[in-house]
Order: structure tokens, then C-alpha cells, then sequence
């Protein structure tokens, strides 16, 4: 059976300390919308907040999970290693380096990797962003970003670009994103956080940045110790619950092990862990974030799962306010 392809990047999700700095930062510093508040539905004492465009559209979407006992993050090898926010032309990354400096958040200077410009900023978790301009991405399909009062309309992040996995041995990584899940690589370049260390870049689908995952080997460091600000999981996108049963069969014929297919809700999920330890979610772009809240009021207000509702009293005494 011939598999639909994969569309590329659904979200990625990280772990941070604090949510209420958490929420300052991405909303407040690189202008994102807040688009659900919830809880992590496998513990639902920490909150899980959602960002993206205005509603939130499969592609714009990071998240973070809360733990305030969150040790730092020892970097290493078999992680998610990076991502990457897109901005729509190289001169964006200049109005970003500004401001990054206005809010004193730590910085690169802007790269380029050939014809691509990046600028590598940490956030409060000390967790690694990558700005990437799209200016020369033919590939790309900018979406309706969410529109601030103190961000020029023409800067404004529009997506989830690259995903950078580090691993001990790139070949058990690329088989499954070739033989698995249908990526091509498209060529290798220097990585955007070490440009003396090499990056196979893998597409999907239409290709371009949406889509772009890049595999970094590097066998001479410990496996990575997770912590604040560091990267739990990619998410990447099917259509709806009927591809993302048949991708289920494909993983468990290819004898991965696996969630199955399970209901989040906003989306319907699988997970499963290739041989360096990359957890992989594959999610459905619906039915969305509107399910239970209108458009204009997303993010307003603690939302939980129907199968959660009942103990919402319980779940909101553990939580403290974040605004």
C-alpha cells in the first residue's frame, strides 16, 4: 500500500521551568499566540501550553510542557538538538538580532549557509532557536501569522522550520526517515550551530523549510541528559485518523514499538522511538484547537479534554496562575 506522504513539521514540544516566564517570552518577546492552555493529559498536574499562528495551524506550533523541578540539560548525542522559527526575507533577522538585544536574550551573530540566513538565539530555559529567513525557500507556504501591535507585520514569525536531530549513528536514523517514513535527502550542508560539523538534510512531501529535517552524527559525547529547555518530542503531520492508521500498521510492520493510535483531543497521535532514541509523534491536522474554544478567545482560559473535565476542580488546585 502506497503511503500518503508526510506533510511536514506538526509542532515540536520542549520542556521549561517556568510557565509564566515561558508564556512572557513567547508571546511577549518573539510575538507568538498563545493558542491553548491545557494540561499534559498523561499528567495532569503541569501545564501545556501551545503556541503558534492565529489559530494555531499545524506547521506553527511549538509547546511546553511545565516542570518546575527541571534540572539542567546536559547536551549530548540522541536528541532533538534544535529547531527552527521561520521569518519571511533576510532582512527580518536583522529587525530580530535588535530586538533580541532590547530584551537582552542571548544571540548569534547572522549566518549563511549558502544561500539560507540564520540567527541562533537561547531562550529563557537556555533552550537553542534558530531564526531562519525563507527569502530563497521556494518551497514555502506562509501562513496567516498572528499580528502584534510592536512587531512590524513584514518580521513576524510564520512557522515551524528545520528540526535538527543529533545522533550517535546517523544511519539507523536515516533509514527510518527513508525507509519508514518516506524522507529524501536533498543535500548536506554545515550544521547553523556548529558550521564545522556537517548536516544531511532530509524533505518530505512538497519539500522546503517546512518540511526540513536535518541529521547531525556525532558519536564522541554521552547520550543527552534532559532538562529545562530541552526538546521532548517532533511532531509531524497526516491528513486525518484513516492515514494515521495506516502509518500505524507501517511502524508496527516494520517492528517498532508504538502507542497506536491515540485521541489528543486537538488531534490524534502515535508515537514511537527510532533506534538513537528520537521520540517521533505523528499527528493528524485536526480537528484543532477551535474545538472547544471560539477563535478569538484561544489561550483565554484552562481547557481540558472531555475525558479530563471531571476532575477539572482537582486539576485547577495544583495549578498556579501564569497570567
Amino acid at each position: 500500500m502506497k503511503h500518503q506522504p508526510i506533510n511536514g513539521q506538526h509542532h515540536v514540544s520542549m520542556l521549561t521551568k517556568d510557565a509564566k516566564q515561558n508564556l512572557w517570552f513567547y508571546t511577549e518577546v518573539l510575538g507568538l499566540r498563545l493558542v491553548k492552555k491545557t494540561v499534559n493529559q498523561d499528567d495532569p498536574s503541569m501545564y501545556h501550553l501551545f503556541y503558534g499562528n492565529r489559530n494555531g495551524a499545524p506547521g506553527t506550533e511549538v509547546s511546553f510542557f511545565e516542570m518546575p523541578n527541571a534540572g539542567q540539560t546536559r547536551k549530548g548525542t540522541n536528541s532533538i538538538s534544535s529547531f527552527s522559527l521561520l521569518v519571511p526575507n533576510d532582512e527580518a533577522l536583522s529587525y530580530w538580532a535588535s530586538r533580541l538585544d532590547s530584551f537582552e536574550v542571548p544571540h548569534e551573530a547572522i549566518v549563511s549557509i549558502g544561500e539560507r540566513k540564520s540567527l541562533t538565539f537561547y531562550d529563557r530555559d537556555e533552550l537553542t532557536v534558530h531564526l531562519v529567513s525563507a527569502e530563497k525557500d521556494n518551497g514555502i507556504e506562509l501562513v496567516e501569522p498572528w499580528i502584534t501591535e510592536d512587531i512590524p507585520p513584514k518580521y513576524v514569525i510564520v512557522g515551524l522550520g528545520p528540526v535538527e536531530l543529533t545522533v550517535r549513528e546517523a544511519s539507523r536514523t536515516k533509514a527510518v526517515l527513508e525507509d519508514i517514513l518516506g524522507y529524501t535527502q536533498v543535500r548536506t550542508v554545515p550544521s547553523m550551530g556548529d558550521s564545522k560539523v556537517m548536516v544531511d538534510i532530509y524533505e518530505t512531501g512538497k519539500g522546503g523549510l517546512y518540511t526540513e529535517l536535518q541529521v547531525k552524527e556525532v558519536n564522541d559525547k554521552d547520550r543527552e541528559r534532559p532538562g529545562k529547555g530541552s526538546i521532548h518530542h517532533v511532531a509531524i503531520r497526516v491528513k486525518d485518523v484513516e492515514e494515521l492508521t495506516e502509518w500505524a500498521a507501517k511502524i508496527t510492520a516494520a517492528g517498532f514499538e508504538n502507542t497506536g493510535v491515540i485521541d489528543r483531543y486537538y488531534f490524534h497521535s502515535l508515537y514511537f522511538r527510532d533506534p538513537n532514541h528520537i521520540l517521533f509523534e505523528i499527528a493528524t491536522d485536526g480537528p484543532g484547537f477551535e474545538i472547544d474554544e471560539t477563535f478569538d478567545a484561544l489561550g483565554e482560559n484552562l481547557t481540558l479534554p472531555s475525558f479530563l473535565e471531571e476532575r477539572r476542580e482537582e486539576i485547577e488546585s495544583k495549578l498556579h496562575p501564569i497570567r
